[in-house]
């Protein structure tokens, strides 16, 4: 099985699983609540995962071609601080969504 349904099983079973109680309350709070601490939540690890994929691939890249390692790392540098910018954004966002809703 690929690692890929392997993944998408697990999300499957745990959603299922968590949904019951959420769905089975009568007009309280539910348990699951995909609110902007949520968002906030795939913010971060979307963010995670692609300054990760930078750094994967920046160090490919100086292992490959030793002497341009100084202008990979400044790129390198350079897009991580984007993605920061904008996750930060995002973040601030989910926030005031918290605080204002």
């Amino acid at each position: 099985m690929s690692r890929f349904l392997k993944i998408s099983w697990t999300f499957a079973v745990a959603v299922l699983c968590f949904s019951v109680p959420a769905m089975a309350q009568d007009g309280a709070k539910a348990a699951i609540d995909l609110s902007p601490a949520f968002g906030a939540g795939l913010i971060m690890l979307g963010a995670g995962f692609g300054i990760g994929r930078i750094g994967a691939a920046a160090v490919e890249s100086m292992a490959r071609q030793p002497e341009a390692a100084k202008d990979i790392s400044g790129g390198m540098l350079l897009a991580a601080a984007l993605i920061e910018g904008a996750t930060f954004f995002a973040l601030i966002v989910c926030i005031l969504g918290i605080v204002l809703g």
